[in-house]
């Protein structure tokens, strides 16, 4: 997979706080589901790949180890959610309510 994110791949995503990029994967799996609910699997597939490109360069910088256990966690269920079985009952409100607490948080620290 080619990254879809070159310019944050590259380094800028290193500076943004822990709260910033989870706010940016969380916009990436909001796309997910909007397309998963209007029934559009590839668009979904593409926003869902961009987050987890996204979780990845998170769970890759040094500034969150202290993390590595909910980072990785929350990259397995929502795999799970979207490309398994959905053994963990995650939901679409689920996960809005998760990564809406980065959004809300990221836009309170500006």
């Amino acid at each position: 997979m080619t990254a879809q994110h070159r310019e944050l791949a590259a380094g800028r995503w290193l500076q943004f706080s822990l709260v910033e990029q989870m706010a940016n994967t969380g916009s990436e799996v909001e796309r997910a589901l909007s397309w998963k609910e209007r029934g559009n699997a590839d668009y979904c597939t593409r926003a869902v790949e961009r987050a987890l490109e996204l979780l990845d360069l998170t769970i890759a910088d040094a500034a969150n180890r202290g993390r590595l256990r909910e980072l990785t966690r929350v990259r397995e269920v929502l795999v799970d959610y979207f490309f398994a079985d959905n053994q963990y009952s995650s939901s679409a409100a689920r996960w809005r309510t998760y990564f809406g607490a980065f959004a809300f948080a990221a836009r309170a620290g500006r």
